[in-house]
């Protein structure tokens, strides 16, 4: 039976609640964490550094993703330069552009030469991962996150863009292609299926996921039963 235990995919848990992610570190299938600054304000983080850095106290054995967060391209390669050092697991996401369309090519290009390990993010499109592919360095270590659930969003099916993105990628056995954006447990298999290195999951869907993946659909069936009879007697409805 499938289980987030035997899958081939790695699991990386997607959030900035502290309690979450050591709890979700502390779990042998979840393989490396990813935060954001939407993440992190809605999580009420006030101070970026010492959240981060006191996440690092405990995440040292599995790789965590941290972004920078200027928008203009001299101040993001300060802030990666910055964040590399931090430790030997982290990852520096870079948005594929500015908030104004600009491209982080140049800029990824230059911290790839510099051998920082890298996570480019916010990628959708086949132009990208191949703009990505061709500024990466083969020599470290990186990461292309492409948000699969935000093309799915679009009602466009991301499965065909996730599988040539893996073979834009075929030539760099530094670069991991992760499926972004997760929107519901079935994200997971279909990550694995397209031939994807890493998920990227909600603190959220991994507790549905623990407890539901291969579940028995008779099973679910009844637990479902259940829960509308309670939930009506508990209301005292009457016809």
């Amino acid at each position: 039976m499938t289980s987030l235990n035997n899958l081939k995919i790695r699991l990386f848990a997607d959030g900035a609640d502290k309690t979450g992610i050591l709890d979700l570190y502390g779990k042998p299938y979840i393989k490396g964490l990813t935060t954001n600054p939407t993440l992190m304000k809605k999580a009420g983080i006030k101070d970026y550094e010492v959240f981060a850095k006191d996440i690092l106290k405990t995440v040292t054995a599995k790789p965590i993703s941290l972004e920078v967060l200027s928008d203009e391209f001299p101040e993001m390669k300060r802030q990666a330069l910055k964040i590399a050092v931090w430790g030997g697991n982290v990852y520096v996401k870079i948005p594929i552009t500015n908030s104004r369309g600009e491209s982080s090519i140049p800029l990824i290009r230059e911290l790839a030469v510099r051998e920082v390990r890298l996570n480019v993010t916010a990628i959708l499109t086949l132009a990208q991962v191949r703009d990505v592919a061709a500024a990466l360095n083969p020599a470290a270590p990186s990461v292309v996150s492409v948000f699969a659930g935000r093309i799915a969003d679009t009602g466009r099916d991301p499965m065909p863009i996730m599988r040539e993105s893996r073979a834009v990628l075929a030539n760099l056995p530094g670069s991991e292609l992760l499926w972004a954006s997760v929107r519901e447990v079935l994200n997971i298999i279909q990550a694995e299926e397209c031939g994807c290195n890493i998920v990227t999951v909600p603190h959220e869907i991994l507790g549905k996921a623990a407890r539901l993946l291969g579940a028995d659909l008779e099973a679910v069936s009844l637990d479902t039963v259940k829960t509308f009879a309670r939930d009506a007697a508990a209301a005292g409805y009457t016809l």
